[in-house]
């Protein structure tokens, strides 16, 4: 907003800036014209203002840095947002197809599966342990109940600790998510 320099009879002073102005410009203000000096040496005038200017650019330099570091951790946390999500979308896939891969290890224990659908069954198991599909149950394996569902149990003397005697249903996880336990019969010692 320009104004001229007379306004209601106000008489303004012309703008100027702080040491770049006409050396006549604020002669007679500064402290030492005063006589309220500091004690000691004086500053010569162009110290003072390196002292501000260094001032200015290291609060300057300073907010840049914090200002880095935000992106910096705003890049991060998207890029694990957006692997977090691929993550979940692999996992439901994946858990939707768990009844296909049941009605496969059926039809493969019932001799079903031959020649070409073979082929077709293999490429499938495949792709999806190529997604991070493991099975997580297996005779003869100890029997963990965050991983395995017990359905039955028996006692034997051939084992020393609770072991995945047959394994019923299979159990899926991807990463460190368990999609499904496995449903297993479990030998455990006799006492």
């Amino acid at each position: 907003m320009n104004r001229p320099p007379r306004v209601h009879g106000v008489p303004r002073p012309p703008l100027a800036l702080v040491g770049h102005g006409h050396p006549a410009v604020g002669r007679g203000t500064s402290p030492a014209d005063r006589g309220t000096a500091p004690p000691g040496p004086s500053p010569a005038p162009g110290d003072a203002t390196d002292a501000a200017l260094r001032a200015e650019l290291r609060e300057r330099t300073a907010d840049l840095q914090r200002l880095k570091a935000e992106y910096d951790n705003y890049r991060k946390r998207v890029r694990r947002d957006r692997q977090a999500v691929a993550e979940i979308a692999v996992s439901n896939v994946l858990a939707r197809l768990l009844p296909v891969l049941d009605a496969l290890a059926e039809a493969t224990a019932q001799g079903e599966v031959t020649d070409g659908f073979a082929r077709v069954a293999g490429a499938l198991e495949t792709e999806l342990a190529s997604l991070g599909l493991q099975s997580v149950a297996a005779p003869g394996a100890p029997f963990d109940p965050t991983l395995h569902e017990a359905v039955t149990c028996t006692h034997t003397d051939r084992v020393t600790c609770p072991t995945c005697s047959a394994v019923l249903r299979q159990g899926y996880r991807v990463g460190g998510q368990l999609l499904r336990p496995a449903e297993v019969v479990v030998a455990a010692p006799d006492h």
